[in-house]
């Protein structure tokens, strides 16, 4: 990858006082390079050099490998600076700062000046301002008139407000409360993230371990060391900054190190903490306070009281689906192999009594009873649980089971099945079988319909529909949710408690053609991914 900016042997002196020598690093784009050292390590003096406003006494700098000239605009190169004490325009206002030497607006009569599009600034303005979340009563106030961290948080946003390649930020968290340094921090991520490179100079080494790819360590103007700051540590730092690497003297430093930026850090949060107090009290007075906080509580209350019914009520169905199973099994293995017994016996009693028609009759009037009693005991048992779903899927269950039950009722069922459905999670295909065994069960006590359709598809890959809609006397206009148990709803009220068990969605209307639509829409996880959240 080619250099965004390159050092070479950069050096500057003031008179006889050396502030830097022979300085060498090069930045990559979208690279965060950071830059640890105490004050008076020549940090700022680099901003300068690289910013184009003092001119080098040695050594050179190349900017997209050419040779930077001095003297050199930096910002009509894609550099933007952030100075550590922000150059502001005193008489200027606030719109007019963040877009000094920019403006927005129409080329003029000699194509030289532009024509200030004044609206335009302020709503590019009022949008950066929003970015950094920083509140300003008037933008038409003149810069002199607010606070330092207010005029550091307009020089932010001049370099936010024009294209840059890289953006040189030299300790201006040291004007910032905790809130905007943060904000600051996020700010810089997002920069790399758009492939912006940037040099962050900072004494504050939490910040620099957050935010950069490499550190290099300056101490009193000369270039001590340079790391990948995944393979240092504060404690190299500490020991870099303060010239020693004796461990018993060390350890005093990185101590007071640690406990400064703690209690600086510390420091800050109160104080943010104590601007929204005195910001909250403004706006209420106390007792509306403590109606809010009482509020507050009654409301974690019921949360966490419908998170243990939430949880109650997956346990019954999980609990129930399992009952369901084992009597199936029973009715099958037990009852209908006794009762299918007991027919061939009397099969048995028929053939020894051919001589006796009354009493053939007789005997094949109960094996009649027997055989409608074993199709009524199977098709109970596939109520209880689909024979077909643990073997063959929810796909062949739904067809054996809609084909079954319009044959039972005479109505007509028309199934569409997405040719995607494939295997789901065992726990996921019941609540779908059972949800469309309750929308069939509704569209003939209730809709008295006769016909049903019925569409599974996924609305993403992880996303199913399922849809029944009939041609029956649809929803009442005054039909409320909350009166369903008192209306005999209690099909729907349980696909309304499946659906919200799932995580999904549910929609009841009447269709434009007469009838009514059930839609569900659910999610899923992909086959093999963990189920245990989910409900039967």
């Amino acid at each position: 990858m080619d250099q965004l900016l390159r050092v070479i042997n950069l050096s500057k002196r003031f008179g006889r006082l050396h502030v830097l020598e022979q300085i060498n690093f090069e930045v990559y784009p979208g690279e965060v390079l950071g830059l640890a050292g105490r004050t008076g390590a020549g940090k700022t003096v680099l901003a300068m050099l690289i910013a184009g406003l003092h001119p080098p006494s040695d050594g050179d700098i190349y900017y997209e490998n050419r040779r930077l000239p001095w003297p050199f605009q930096a910002h009509k190169l894609g550099i933007g600076v952030i100075h550590q004490e922000p150059s502001l325009a005193e008489n200027l206002d606030v719109v007019s700062n963040i877009f000094l030497g920019h403006e927005l607006g129409w080329p003029g009569p000699n194509k030289l000046l532009k024509l200030p599009n004044q609206w335009r600034m302020y709503r590019e303005a009022t949008r950066v301002l929003q970015q950094l979340e920083a509140n300003f009563n008037n933008l038409d106030e003149k810069v002199s008139n607010l606070t330092s961290e207010q005029r550091q948080l307009v020089a932010i946003a001049r370099v936010m407000t024009h294209p840059a390649k890289l953006i040189f930020v030299d300790e201006p968290t040291v004007l910032l409360s905790y809130s905007y340094q943060q904000r600051l921090l996020s700010l810089i991520q997002s920069w790399q993230q758009r492939g912006i490179s940037v040099i962050f100079s900072s004494k504050n080494l939490e910040h620099l371990f957050a935010v950069t790819d490499r550190i290099i360590t300056l101490r009193k103007g000369r270039q001590v060391a340079h790391h990948r700051t995944d393979e240092t540590s504060r404690e190299e730092i500490v020991a870099e900054l303060v010239g020693t690497s004796g461990h018993q003297q060390l350890t005093p430093a990185i101590w007071a190190l640690d406990n400064y930026y703690r209690a600086r850090e510390q420091a800050e949060k109160l104080r943010h903490q104590q601007t929204l107090l005195e910001q909250n009290l403004v706006e209420r007075d106390t007792l509306n306070q403590q109606l809010v906080d009482q509020l507050a509580e009654q409301i974690e209350a019921l949360d966490q009281a419908n998170m243990a019914l939430q949880a109650a009520q997956r346990r019954l169905m999980t609990e129930r689906e399992q009952e369901r199973k084992h009597l199936a099994r029973e009715l099958h293995d037990q009852v209908i192999q006794d009762l299918l017994s007991l027919n061939y016996q009397l099969e048995d009693i028929e053939s020894s009594y051919a001589g006796n028609p009354n009493l053939i009759e007789e005997v094949e009037e109960v094996r009649t009873s027997i055989r409608l009693m074993v199709d009524d005991l199977r098709r109970i048992c596939g109520n209880l649980r689909p024979p077909t779903i643990d073997s063959l899927g929810l796909g062949a269950a739904l067809q054996s089971y809609t084909r079954d039950w319009s044959e039972r009722t005479g109505i007509e069922v028309n199934l569409s099945l997405d040719a995607n459905l494939g295997r789901l999670p065992e726990p996921i295909e019941l609540s779908i079988f059972r949800i469309i065994q309750e929308g069939l069960s509704n569209a003939r006590k209730h809709a008295q319909a006769s016909s049903v359709e019925i569409c599974l598809k996924h609305t993403s890959p992880r996303t199913l529909m399922i849809s029944v809609s009939d041609n029956g006397r649809g929803l009442a206009q005054d039909f409320d949710l909350a009166t369903w148990a008192t209306q005999e709803h209690y099909g729907l009220l349980g696909i309304s408690e499946r659906v919200a068990l799932l995580g999904g969605r549910l929609n009841l209307q009447n269709r434009p053609q007469g009838g009514m639509i059930l839609q569900v829409e659910i999610p899923h996880p992909r086959v093999g991914a963990t189920i245990d959240s989910f409900v039967v």
